[in-house]
C-alpha cells in the first residue's frame, strides 16, 4: 500500500516533519519514505490511500492499562464512598474482577479496543485479573486483540488474595501465554504480578522459578502507601528493595505508578534497568499522590506513560501530566513538553520495541511497524519539530484521529471502524452489564 499526500511526523531522533510525503508499506512494515511525486512514479501499481495532507504519525502507545475494568463505568458502589486507595480496591476493583466470566472478559477487552482504535492508540500493555476465569483468559483477550487488529502485550496478575491454588493457576496462565505468543506479530505475553501488598516471598519465588528465561514482570509498585507499610512491617525492607532482592526488577520489568519511593528505591530502579509507567489521571482520581517522574527521568530511569484503564485518549494523559506536576510543585516550569515527548513517545516506543523487535512501533522510518494514525489538525500558527509538543498539548484532540492503521491493515478509515462493529458490541455489553453488576454486589464487603 502507498499512503500519499501525507504531512509526516516521524518521531525520529531528532524528530522531522516532512510535508507532502508518501510511505510505501509492505508486509506490515514501512519500506520507503519519499516525496509523494517520487513515490507515485516508483510504485504506480500499488494500492493507494490518500492522506489528503493530514498529519500522519505513529500510533500512540499505552504502557499500562486494565481492559477488565470496563464494566466499572456507571457502576454504583454500595454504601459509603471509599475513603482511601485500599478501600477502593476492596469495594470496587477486587469485587469486580471476581464478577468476570469469559464473556464479560471478552467484551471488556472489545469495548476498550474500540476506544483505542477511535482514539489512535495502536499498542497497549494490559494487566488482567479475573479470578473466576483464569485458565484461557489471556487467550480470550488475545483473540479479541487480533480480531480488532491492534497490537498488545498481555499478562495475568498473580496475587495471594484468592489463595494458593489460584495463585498457581495465575502463574501457569502467564507461562502458557508467554510461550504461546513468542512468534506472534500482534500479541505477546509478559508475566503479571499484582502488587507487593498482596504477594508473599514464596509466591514471587514460585513465579520467578516458573517464568521462561528472559521474561520480565509487569507489577504495580508503591501506588499508595499501603505497599510500603505492608512490606516494611513484614519484610523489614522498602518494597522496591524487596523486589530487587528477590530478582523481580530487571530490564524487561514494568513497574506501574512508583509514587511512594525513597532514595534507595529509586536507586534500585536505576540499577535494575526497570521501566516505570506513569498514570496521572488515575493517580489524581484515586488521590494517591504524585510520582517523582522528572527526578526519575534525570536519573536515567526509563519512564513511560499509561492510562490505568482510563480512556485510550493518550493525549489527555499528556495534558494531565503536563498540568499535574505544575500544580503539585507550585511551579509552571515543571513537566515541560519535551519531557512528555521523552516519556510518551520515545520511552513508550522503546518499551514496545522490546516485545516487537522485528516490527518496532513508534517511529516512521524504513523497517518500522506500519502502525499509523491520520490526524485532521489545521494549525493556525506555524507547526515545527521544535514546537510540536505544545501543538499536541493545546491543539490535538483524539476526535481529530480519522484513520488508524496497524501492521499495514486499516482498522478505521475516515472515522469508520472496519474490523469491529461498535454498535453490536456495545449492545451486547449493555445486555450483560446488569448480570456482571449483580455478581459484583455479591463480593462487596458488608461495611
Amino acid at each position: 500500500m502507498l499512503i500519499t499526500h501525507a504531512n509526516l511526523i516521524t518521531w525520529e531522533r531528532p524528530n522531522r516533519i516532512l510535508e507532502d510525503h508518501a510511505l510505501y508499506i509492505e508486509n506490515g512494515l514501512i519500506r520507503e519514505i519519499a516525496p509523494t511525486a517520487e513515490m507515485e512514479q516508483r510504485y504506480p501499481q500499488a494500492e493507494r490511500l490518500d492522506a489528503r495532507r493530514q498529519w500522519v504519525m505513529p500510533g500512540n502507545i499505552c504502557a499500562h492499562t486494565h481492559f477488565y475494568g470496563a464494566f466499572a463505568r456507571g457502576l454504583a458502589i454500595p454504601g459509603s464512598a471509599p475513603r482511601n486507595f485500599y478501600e477502593i480496591l476492596q469495594k470496587l476493583w477486587w469485587p469486580l474482577d471476581q464478577a468476570l466470566d469469559e464473556e464479560s472478559v471478552r467484551l471488556s477487552a472489545l469495548v476498550c479496543l474500540i476506544d483505542a482504535i477511535k482514539h489512535g492508540t495502536t499498542t497497549l500493555f494490559d494487566h488482567h485479573a479475573s479470578p473466576n476465569f483464569i485458565e484461557g483468559s489471556l487467550t480470550a483477550i488475545g483473540e479479541e486483540v487480533e480480531r480488532a487488529g491492534l497490537r498488545a502485550v498481555l499478562c495475568y496478575e498473580v496475587t495471594d488474595r484468592y489463595g494458593e491454588e489460584k495463585a498457581r493457576q495465575a502463574i501457569a496462565e502467564n507461562v502458557r501465554f508467554i510461550e504461546a505468543t513468542r512468534h506472534s506479530s500482534l500479541v505477546r505475553g509478559t508475566f503479571g504480578l499484582h502488587a507487593p501488598l498482596t504477594l508473599s516471598s514464596r509466591t514471587l519465588e514460585a513465579a520467578l522459578q516458573a517464568a521462561p528465561q528472559g521474561t520480565g514482570f509487569h507489577i504495580h509498585l508503591a501506588e499508595s502507601t499501603d505497599d510500603r507499610r505492608t512490606i516494611l512491617s513484614r519484610e523489614h525492607l522498602p518494597p522496591a528493595l524487596w523486589l530487587q532482592r528477590l530478582g523481580i526488577l530487571g530490564p524487561r520489568t514494568i513497574v506501574a505508578h512508583a509514587i511512594h519511593l525513597d532514595e534507595s528505591e529509586i536507586e534500585a530502579l536505576i540499577e535494575s534497568g526497570a521501566w516505570v509507567s506513569h498514570q496521572p489521571r488515575s493517580n489524581m482520581n484515586n488521590g494517591v499522590g504524585v510520582a517523582a517522574i522528572e527526578k526519575m527521568l534525570r536519573s536515567g530511569i526509563r519512564v513511560c506513560l499509561g492510562n490505568d484503564g482510563f480512556s485510550n485518549a493518550m493525549w489527555e494523559e499528556w495534558m494531565t501530566a503536563y498540568l499535574l506536576h505544575k500544580v503539585a510543585h507550585l511551579d509552571p516550569r515543571r513537566m515541560n513538553g519535551y519531557d512528555l515527548v521523552e516519556i510518551a513517545v520515545y520511552s513508550n516506543a522503546g518499551l514496545a520495541s522490546l516485545f516487537f523487535p522485528q516490527q518496532p512501533p513508534g517511529r516512521l522510518t524504513p523497517g518500522a511497524a506500519a502502525d499509523l494514525i491520520f490526524v485532521d489538525y489545521h494549525p493556525y500558527t506555524p507547526l515545527t519539530a521544535e514546537n510540536l509538543p505544545w501543538h499536541i498539548l493545546f491543539g490535538f484532540r483524539e476526535s481529530m484521529v480519522t484513520t488508524t492503521i496497524v501492521a499495514g491493515r486499516v482498522l478505521m478509515q475516515d472515522r469508520r471502524l472496519l474490523t469491529l462493529d461498535e454498535e453490536a458490541i456495545s449492545a451486547r455489553a449493555r445486555a450483560i452489564a446488569p448480570r456482571v453488576w449483580a455478581r459484583y454486589r455479591q463480593h462487596v464487603p458488608a461495611w
